[in-house]
């Protein structure tokens, strides 16, 4: 399960075997941990950081009125809080969304590998810059599209994220969220992210069954929504900058 993160680390800098030896000695035991379960809570002291091996989580802040804002999705390979532990307190909780199976790594060992792996540690900074980027993207989700566009983007960012670490399997892959975890993520009710699901898969565009989205065009879905995977920085995988993408190429999603 430790090789999620590997295959991560992998899609910014290429690692030695050394590299991996080391990133494997950081998960000594692995926690299985329900669905809908807090890994840490706003206000709480950070003292380990949570990497994500099997299963969805999500970063989340709660409203005085009740009201949730979905921040992140963390697929397998995620740390959840690799920079976050040096904070004084949590100014947002991390919480499951499906059964997962996590580590929780001492600051000590983080320091350590850093400290000897060099490749290690550019594929880290890394990380923290395309979560950085990614909720800059989330931002104009948000601010700039159109519900169906925005719903339509995610699945295309899922597919990207789930594939370089490999969880996706002929475009389709497990997707445990309910309506309201979409709501509370891109801002809409229940009733508008229910009628634009109908609507993509009126279009041929997805299917959803049993807990698994598969999607039917991958091109029409990223050309739809104006996806354009320059924000993931993926090196080493189909959609990398190092290769041909035609449908990059001819204009669409730019």
């Amino acid at each position: 399960m430790q090789d999620a993160l590997i295959r991560k680390l992998e899609s910014f800098e290429d690692l030695t075997d050394g590299d991996r030896a080391a990133l494997r000695a950081l998960v000594p035991r692995v926690r299985k941990v329900p669905a809908r379960t807090d890994l840490i809570e706003e206000g709480h002291v950070p003292e380990r950081i949570h990497l994500i091996l099997d299963g969805y989580a999500c970063r989340y802040k709660v409203l005085p009125d009740g009201q949730r804002q979905i921040m992140a999705y963390l697929v397998p390979g995620d740390f959840c809080d690799l920079n976050v532990f040096i904070l004084d307190q949590m100014d947002h909780a991390i919480g499951t969304i499906s059964p997962c199976q996590v580590v929780e790594i001492s600051r000590i060992a983080i320091e350590e590998v850093t400290a000897h792996y060099p490749q290690v540690t550019r594929a880290l900074w890394w990380c923290a810059l395309v979560d950085e980027a990614i909720l800059r993207e989330w931002l104009v989700n948000i601010g700039s599209r159109q519900a169906h566009q925005r719903i339509a983007h995610l699945f295309c960012e899922l597919l990207l994220r789930l594939e370089a670490v490999g969880r996706v399997s002929d475009n389709s892959y497990a997707f445990p969220f309910t309506q309201t975890d979409i709501a509370d993520t891109m801002g809409l009710s229940d009733v508008h992210v229910s009628r634009t699901l109908r609507e993509l898969r009126r279009l041929q565009f997805i299917t959803l069954k049993r807990r698994v989205l598969t999607i039917l065009d991958v091109e029409q879905l990223k050309a739809y929504c104006g996806f354009n995977p320059n924000y993931l920085h993926l090196r080493n995988t189909r959609w990398s900058a190092r290769r041909q993408v035609p449908w990059l190429s001819s204009g669409h999603g730019a």
